[in-house]
């Protein structure tokens, strides 16, 4: 059993909860590049110097929410089952998300994740800011794919990080558009299929199963 939280890490959740609502709350309001991060700071009741030791910049405030997904191939390729290829693992995983619509597969309809799609899709500094987050998750699956400084690990996870950040992006644009995840939910079914039909004709070789 996983023991409670103490009052201090408590303290720091509520405060780093509030700070990402706030600036979430006021970006929606008015846009993410006309709010500064005073604005935010002062809507959460905290100071501009307690803001930036929980997030370390403007885009950061949004692009956390991302965070807790970004190791999920690395995940999928550690924990997969004797004898299962590395990339069978990972389509499993990315269509377990689309069918119990994950955030990070683009397929997750709550009003406050779709809210964050359309916020970065709106906004190149979070759409390239979220492209570099996610290189901490493409090293993380290049170290599960071979051992350090393999040159074929290094490239397949980019490879696979791009295909699945396509994937998720292409059913973001749809939620926002109006479609809803169900309407949505075949078509990411086919192309997630389609993707990963091209990477195990394409690297499929160079990574067996375990």
């Amino acid at each position: 059993m996983t023991p409670e939280p103490g009052l201090r890490e408590r303290k720091r959740q509520h405060t780093h909860a509030a700070i990402s609502d706030a600036a979430l709350r006021l970006f929606l309001a008015d846009g993410f590049d006309a709010v500064s991060v005073v604005d935010i700071a002062a809507a959460a009741e905290v100071s501009k110097r307690t803001l930036f030791k929980y997030f370390p910049s403007k885009e950061d405030l949004v692009v956390h929410r991302f965070a807790d997904h970004v190791d999920e191939a690395a995940h999928a390729v550690r924990n997969r089952a004797h004898g299962q290829a590395p990339l069978t693992a990972l389509r499993t995983a990315f269509r377990t998300g689309l069918d119990n619509r994950e955030p990070s597969t683009g397929l997750c309809e709550a009003p406050e994740v779709l809210a964050c799609y359309r916020l970065v899709l709106d906004t190149p500094a979070l759409t390239a800011r979220l492209a570099r987050f996610l290189t901490s998750g493409e090293c993380a699956l290049a170290q599960a794919l071979g051992p350090p400084g393999d040159l074929d690990a290094r490239l397949a996870a980019s490879v696979i990080i791009a295909v699945q950040r396509n994937l998720s992006e292409a059913n973001w644009h749809a939620l926002v558009s109006g479609r809803t995840a169900a309407q949505r939910h075949p078509v990411a079914v086919a192309e997630a299929e389609r993707a990963f039909d091209l990477l195990v004709r394409g690297i499929g070789d160079r990574f067996p199963v375990a």
